[in-house]
């Protein structure tokens, strides 16, 4: 791993200044405060600004002409974070617009690839179902042809910021009969057709996500993306990128793994942990002269930077389970004053620990359980064969 410095060029600073005069301009404290009151992790008028101002293509196109160089790109990426931008949803659509332009008619792309530049259109993945769990090839979800149109049916579970999207990236079953990876079809359904009802639910981290009941949904065959009954091809690009399974590029301009945002969130609690702990009280002594405070903090802020160094899948899985292990410690460290959300009077760290420990539930089944992903890790990495979930063989006398 590389852990050098990279000079700015001129160009490159001035980009810099660039990001954080817009990002300073639009993303204020207001925006920041009703995110964390809606839980969308969506903000449509900074969203719509950064289509206006051509944010939203360069990022789309970088390496390519018009669009960011990779030093810009991963200052875009860093400056973001530091902002606390509401940017879940732009992550969603940019895995969806890739699948749409590769597998997308001419006329569908046509339809809401330049709105997607613009902001004006946004994506949503709907994968999970309510009785599905993280085995999405398990669809129950129909889709019936009906001359050129098609007739959904079905419900969708953690379809997050489908009510702020225009368009959902819908996985059906077409062929009940057929093997589970060879009945798919992947469908880019507008939200406003009838038919569709989205319900708001919120997670223990104060997200809001929703279920979507479809019911009678008749769209046209341009909405199809790829041939009927070959929508696992269609989904696995996407579906590797949300799982982390793709590999940093070798530059060391971006993230070794896909969880990377949350674990910096991470590390921000641990280092005003840290700070707390080092401060002097009114008795002169400091929570770090207890043996056994120091040693928790650090052995807590060792795993941390062990996960954040952790590449691929093993890095979402890692940084994941540093998240579980971390923060009770550091809650425990800071006293019951950690216990207090964000913005309320008396909490010690300003709420970051307590935070980390109701997000990282979440955390851990993202795109999958990590049990999910350790047994991805033991079966195409180790080596070790398929899990077997039979019940054991009672015993004969």
């Amino acid at each position: 791993m590389d852990f050098s410095r990279v000079d700015l060029s001129a160009e490159d600073a001035a980009f810099q200044d660039r990001v954080r005069k817009f990002l300073d301009t639009h993303v204020t404290d207001d925006v920041r405060r009703r995110d964390r009151e809606t839980g969308d992790n969506f903000d449509e008028g900074v969203h719509l600004a950064m289509g206006a101002d051509g944010w939203l293509s360069a990022e789309m196109n970088t390496g390519a002409e018009g669009g960011m160089t990779r030093v810009q790109r991963r200052i875009w990426d860093l400056e973001r974070r530091r902002a606390h931008v509401p940017w879940v949803t732009w992550g969603t659509t940019v895995i969806v617009a890739k699948s749409v332009v590769q597998f997308g008619s001419s006329e569908l792309q046509d339809e809401v690839m330049p709105r997607v530049l613009t902001g004006e259109v946004r994506f949503c993945l709907g994968y999970t179902e309510p009785e599905g769990g993280s085995d999405v090839a398990t669809c129950k979800t129909r889709a019936v042809r009906d001359g050129d149109r098609w007739v959904i049916n079905g419900a969708k579970m953690f379809t997050t910021g489908a009510h702020n999207c225009q368009y959902v990236f819908l996985i059906t079953n077409t062929d009940p009969e057929a093997r589970k990876h060879k009945s798919l079809t992947m469908f880019l359904v507008p939200l406003d057709t009838p038919g569709i009802e989205i319900q708001g639910i919120r997670t223990v981290d104060g997200d809001r996500t929703n279920i979507v009941y479809y019911t009678d949904v008749r769209i046209d065959d341009k909405y199809r993306l790829g041939e009927v009954n070959d929508g696992w091809r269609v989904l696995m690009e996407p579906l590797s990128t949300e799982h982390g399974i793709v590999d940093a590029d070798p530059d060391g301009l971006q993230d070794v793994s896909i969880m990377v945002h949350q674990g910096t969130v991470m590390a921000t609690s641990a280092d005003r942990a840290a700070a707390l702990a080092a401060r002097r009280g009114p008795d002169g002594r400091r929570l770090l002269d207890d043996g056994s405070v120091a040693y928790r903090l650090g052995r807590s802020i060792a795993r941390m930077e062990a996960a954040l160094s952790t590449p691929n899948m093993f890095g979402r899985v890692a940084i994941a389970q540093a998240m579980r292990d971390i923060s009770p410690d550091l809650m425990d460290i800071l006293g019951s004053a950690a216990a207090l959300p964000i913005d309320t009077d008396g909490a010690i760290d300003d709420g970051g620990a307590e935070y980390i420990y109701r997000w990282a539930p979440l955390c851990g089944i993202y795109g999958g359980t990590l049990e999910v992903f350790r047994n991805l890790i033991a079966q195409h990495v180790l080596g070790l064969g398929r899990p077997n979930y039979s019940p054991p063989k009672a015993k004969t006398s």
